[in-house]
């Protein structure tokens, strides 16, 4: 009895330690032209996407946002740098106000990054400084 609990349960933790990796290189295919979307500032496909990754893989925005690097910027610094409103805008939006307000990568907040760059004027600054 005692050795085929054993046997389960290293059945059990082989077979988990397969599906993890699969299901993140399926979010990474998932999320492939996220920025290329954000880029044309197409909204719907955006908002299609998604909602794709949230219910075929339970992820928000919040979960993945700092993972995804569009020519080394966020996707709403992105978004800034492309003129596409509409994207920026729905990422802001849908970013928790905590995480608005937190340094990126580089050490920076969005905040202080569009200062630096002369960005303040853009609507996309505007719905960020209103958010947090």
């Amino acid at each position: 009895m005692l050795k085929i609990v054993k046997t389960s349960l290293i059945l059990a933790t082989a077979t988990l330690g397969f599906s993890v990796p699969a299901q993140a290189q399926d979010v990474s295919e998932a999320l492939a032209n996220i920025c290329t979307i954000i880029k044309a500032d197409d909204k719907g496909e955006l908002r299609k996407k998604m909602r794709t990754v949230q219910s075929d893989y339970n992820m928000k925005l919040r979960d993945y946002y700092s993972g995804i690097s569009c020519n080394g910027n966020s996707l709403i610094r992105t978004a800034m740098l492309s003129d596409a409103v509409e994207t920026g805008t729905l990422l802001v939006k849908k970013m928790p106000k905590s995480e608005l307000a937190n340094p990126e990568q580089d050490g920076k907040t969005l905040s202080a990054w569009i200062s630096e760059n002369d960005l303040s004027a853009s609507p996309i600054a505007t719905v960020l400084n209103e958010r947090i």
